[in-house]
């Protein structure tokens, strides 16, 4: 088997293993009670696109779906390996960053607080940049011509999922929100 794709496939079990209390946290809060959750298709089409790109990835670990593998394109490999690997621990940091205020879904909890630390404080949403960059890394790193199209397609849907989310938190935060706001990016830091 391919070495770079060996890596990825490691990673994709290392970092789903750090995950796993991430997960739990986003089932307990669809249990644990909602102050707030806006009924909308970008509740569950971005989480889709993600799933998709993640099977997408895991086939494409076994060479299915993929461009053959040529040593031209293993610059543009070794560089995506990086990324993807990079940006997936980055994107665990900000899950965790988040604590018991991360949700699968948009919504704000009963004792909800808005987090302005590690990654928060340049981006409002780094969780979005970190799972693009990620996506387009396994992409460039498998050659995947199924998860390439899959990461640039979720791309707009994650930039308004993050919309929503802004309002809902200025709406919730108001002026704290409002502070925050003004000296943090949207997605990309410095920018929005």
């Amino acid at each position: 088997m391919d070495p770079v794709n060996i890596i990825v496939g490691l990673n994709i079990l290392a970092s789903f293993g750090a995950n796993i209390s991430g997960a739990k946290k986003g089932f307990k809060s669809k249990l644990s009670s909602v102050k707030e959750k806006p009924v909308t298709y970008l509740q569950k089409l971005p989480v889709l696109f993600t799933t998709f790109t993640l099977i997408g990835l895991i086939i494409a670990v076994f060479q299915i779906g993929t461009l053959e593998y040529n040593p031209d394109y293993n610059l543009i490999r070794y560089i995506g390996l990086g990324v993807y690997i990079v940006f997936s621990w980055l994107q665990i940091l900000t899950l965790k960053t988040l604590g018991e205020n991360y949700s699968q879904d948009i919504q704000i909890k009963k004792n909800h607080e808005l987090v302005t630390k590690g990654p928060y404080r340049v981006i409002r949403h780094p969780q979005y940049l970190f799972q693009i960059l990620l996506d387009l890394g396994g992409a460039a790193a498998t050659l995947s011509y199924i998860v390439a199209p899959l990461a640039i397609l979720q791309i707009p849907f994650i930039v308004l999922r993050a919309s929503v989310e802004d309002k809902l938190l200025a709406k919730h935060f108001s002026e704290k929100f409002v502070k925050y706001k003004s000296k943090t990016g949207f997605i990309i830091p410095f920018i929005g």
